[in-house]
């Protein structure tokens, strides 16, 4: 990716974090809550029973319910815990509510630490995003994380990143190590991307 590239990336990330920032509670509260619903309903039409997901900051798109829901109904939810080598452990959720401060300041669970391949395992990855385009292109933070981690799994699952519905952008740059999703879900909409675009 040229410099240019980058620095357009950069750019939209400070826009992107900005716009969050300048949410109300109250919208946060609206969206979390359609996040839900939205991410509920995804679960069920994959009937998955072990799916990935994380735990959302203050100014992502709430999770937290929807973790809470999943796990009450007996779904096996693996949550990521970053590592300083760029890699992702990962750890069962419970409904303790115990969290920790991860490496870059995000909530992260405080269970058992299972290796990088625990989540081989799962049915459906729900992940982070920035902002997703309409061909699966997906804006992460920069850190790289999850690209490494679904570009390592042999038998990818289906993977959806979580973002607000201005997030869901026409197009985005692409680079080679950048890893396609299958949909994006917003609080007010799921978006299944066909695969001859992912």
């Amino acid at each position: 990716m040229s410099r240019e590239e980058e620095q357009q990336k950069r750019a939209l990330r400070a826009e992107l974090r900005e716009r969050r920032q300048l949410l109300s509670p109250a919208q946060r509260e609206a969206a979390a809550a359609g996040l839900t619903a939205q991410l509920d309903a995804l679960v069920a039409a994959h009937e998955a029973i072990s799916v990935s997901c994380y735990l959302s900051s203050t100014t992502e798109p709430g999770t937290w319910e929807f973790v809470q829901r999943a796990v009450e109904r007996g779904i096996r939810v693996l949550l990521p815990i970053t590592r300083a080598d760029g890699l992702l452990d990962w750890a069962v959720a419970d409904d303790s509510g115990d969290v920790a401060e991860g490496l870059f300041g995000l909530p992260e669970p405080t269970g058992e630490v299972l290796g990088p391949i625990a989540v081989n395992d799962v049915d459906l990855m729900i992940i982070p995003a920035a902002a997703v385009d309409l061909t699966g292109t997906r804006l992460g933070w920069g850190r790289g994380y999850f690209d490494k981690t679904i570009g390592s799994m042999e038998g990818c699952p289906p993977v959806y990143a979580v973002v607000y519905d201005s997030e869901v952008l026409d197009s985005l740059p692409r680079e080679v190590h950048d890893q396609p999703v299958n949909g994006v879900v917003t609080p007010t909409r799921t978006i299944r991307i066909s695969p001859a675009q992912a």
